[in-house]
């Protein structure tokens, strides 16, 4: 492009940039029947956001799909261009607010850019930002021993990934090495991964690519509301049994679990299905992954993890997200003796254990512990999940609300009695709710589940906003 289009465009990109700012915060009404009709109001926020004279969102999807062809597409039909963020809420190109009750797929546990963590990093960062675990590093160690401080029983050893992914693939290494066995269990619409084992114990088609995935078993789904057996987690259990009896040798590797299925659509296990499962796995000697990634850290508001809610210990914990606010650091959390199989070969990880990564991590549990997150999830998201179900008495779209703490889910269908999932008035939903500044996710099997994981800052003033946005949105279907 010849210079002086290119300073044209440019130009004109400010220009559309500044309208688009000073239009986006002007009140905008509808008229009806009885008068004049005031959109929900973002809650006050004292936060001003820096100019952004960067590349415009049209000039960035052009690029990016050029670039970066990651065949996974951007939400809404105008992709937003965020371009900062501050605790609970996210600025785009025009300075525009968004309350974001998404969190970045539940990661941003703390806070966008909160002032604690960053400061731990930017301070690491000026001393040490890489050396690998080969050599000692204060940072690191803090971190672990703090993490281990955190866990029940004998989970003290900690081994450092970068995701989630990461941490469940050495978690499904480490249960066939130390039982000797093969086989491993998993529910079906759970997700762990896209690598080639979390990717085998993923079990929902679309996640799946077309590669070898041996040795994995799928079991009925625990799930209340879809599910075969409702709310009987023991009917579901028994599944496992014959799983186990009819399709391994009889002994396996063990089951990997989340407590609540997240991009499954925010399901919570049928009660007393984990406690009866932990004793089938037991028995044929395997060993029991917890899958915290989305769960963990105060989440779910009623337990530090999610697994604690069920009344066991698991053999093995894994977790990523939340643990860094952002920073990309996953973990492996499991017992001295479960850990020794590591010792069988040389197991290596070049970024696992960054300074930088784990200093963020320290300060995420230092957060959690001073702002007291954990029970501002639970107060909070008491509260929203009581006003997300009162919309169903007015909108016969919502089929069920679910989850706990800030870990929630509005199951959408076109037909309440045969729970007929709406995807595509979901994605309107989200749309309009994006018009309207909120920004919430999507998942279940269908892609017909509102997802909400938001920061645990979240205010009541937040919740009122985000239910009374869909509310009115649901309104005007």
């Amino acid at each position: 492009m010849p210079l002086r289009h290119f300073t044209k465009q440019i130009m004109w990109d400010k220009i559309c940039r500044w309208q688009r700012r000073v239009f986006s915060t002007v009140t905008r009404t509808l008229s009806n029947e009885d008068g004049v009709e005031f959109l929900p109001k973002i809650p006050h926020f004292t936060h001003t956001p820096a100019p952004y004279n960067g590349p415009s969102a049209f000039h960035l999807s052009k690029r990016r799909k050029q670039y970066l062809p990651t065949f996974i597409d951007t939400f809404y039909t105008h992709p937003l261009n965020l371009v900062e963020g501050k605790m609970q809420y996210v600025y785009d190109e025009n300075g525009r607010r968004y309350l974001d009750a998404f969190g970045g797929i539940a990661t941003v546990l703390c806070g966008h850019c909160h002032p604690y963590v960053v400061e731990a990093i930017v301070n690491q960062t000026r001393l040490l930002q890489h050396t690998t675990v080969l050599y000692l590093n204060h940072a690191v160690v803090d971190f672990a021993e703090a993490l281990a401080a955190k866990m029940p029983g004998e989970l003290k050893v900690v081994v450092f990934t970068n995701s989630g992914t990461e941490a469940n693939e050495l978690a499904l290494m480490m249960a066939r090495l130390y039982t000797g066995y093969h086989d491993v269990i998993s529910i079906r619409n759970g997700y762990h991964g896209n690598a080639t084992s979390t990717m085998g114990v993923t079990a929902q088609f679309f996640y799946k690519f077309n590669v070898v995935q041996t040795g994995v078993h799928h079991v009925l789904n625990p799930d209340p509301y879809r599910g075969v057996f409702g709310l009987d987690g023991e009917k579901y259990a028994n599944d496992v049994q014959e799983v186990i009896n009819y399709g391994t040798c009889g002994h396996v590797a063990g089951i990997v679990a989340e407590a609540i299925q997240g991009v499954g659509g925010v399901i919570e296990l049928a009660p007393g299905y984990l406690p009866a499962v932990y004793s089938i796995i037991k028995k044929a000697g395997g060993l029991f992954i917890a899958d915290e990634v989305q769960s963990g850290f105060g989440r779910t508001g009623s337990h530090f993890w999610g697994f604690e809610a069920h009344g066991i210990l698991p053999d093995i914990v894994t977790m990523a997200k939340g643990i860094g606010n952002g920073a990309p650091i996953g973990a492996v959390v499991t017992t001295p003796e479960i850990a020794k199989v590591l010792k069988y070969a040389c197991f290596f990880s070049t970024f696992g254990g960054n300074p930088v990564s784990t200093a963020a991590g320290l300060a995420v549990l230092n957060v959690i512990e001073k702002d007291k997150l954990q029970q501002n999830a639970h107060v909070v998201g008491s509260y929203l999940k009581d006003r997300l179900k009162s919309l169903m008495e007015k909108h016969e779209i919502i089929g069920d609300v679910r989850g706990r703490g800030m870990l929630l889910g509005v199951d959408l269908v076109k037909d309440r009695q045969l729970k007929t999932p709406a995807k595509d008035e979901n994605l309107h939903i989200l749309e309009q709710m994006k018009d309207m500044g909120v920004l919430v996710g999507k998942g279940g099997f269908y892609g017909n589940v509102l997802r909400i994981t938001p920061p645990l800052c979240f205010t009541k003033e937040d919740a009122d906003f985000l239910v009374d946005v869909m509310d009115y949105t649901m309104s005007k279907m």
